[in-house]
């Protein structure tokens, strides 16, 4: 049974791997895959007023779906521009990483909010308090996600 933590380890493992490539310029984005970065910032701003996670503040409905909501923007990015998601979980990364490695990192993050938003709307109770923290911090906050443009030198 694959676990939240499998999955966040195979996400940062994967957004890694693709942007260590980019800053030792094996990966060098085309115009292409800096106007979808651009384009998935625009539409995933977590619209937290500068506070910073775990927004324990926010209600249930909230944080998921923030969380979620990646996902469906990730997967029109792909399809956009003919990258395939692939799962992260015990996976290999292949080398050169690039955008379709990026992606699949994060997109991991934002299924499992898909998954958790589904069981809290079916009633099956909201997930750990600890994973909603974890899937928060790595997609907003210093040296995350939200932080990804800084981390590309093109």
């Amino acid at each position: 049974m694959n676990t939240f933590t499998d999955r966040l380890d195979g996400a940062w493992e994967w957004w890694s791997a693709a942007v260590e490539e980019a800053q030792e310029g094996r990966w060098v984005r085309s115009a292409v895959e800096r106007q979808v970065l651009a384009d998935i910032t625009a539409a995933t701003n977590a619209l937290h007023g500068g506070r910073m996670s775990p927004f324990t503040e926010d209600p249930w409905h909230v944080r998921l779906g923030r969380i979620a909501n990646w996902a469906g923007v990730l997967r029109l990015a792909a399809r956009a521009g003919g990258w395939e998601l692939r799962p992260v979980i015990g996976q290999r990364i292949t080398h050169p990483a690039g955008m379709a490695e990026l992606l699949s990192g994060i997109y991991a993050v934002g299924e499992q909010g898909e998954t958790w938003m589904k069981q809290l709307l079916g009633g099956a109770g909201t997930p750990p308090e600890r994973e909603i923290a974890k899937a928060e911090a790595f997609l907003t906050g210093p040296g995350s996600v939200e932080d990804l443009q800084l981390f590309f030198y093109d």
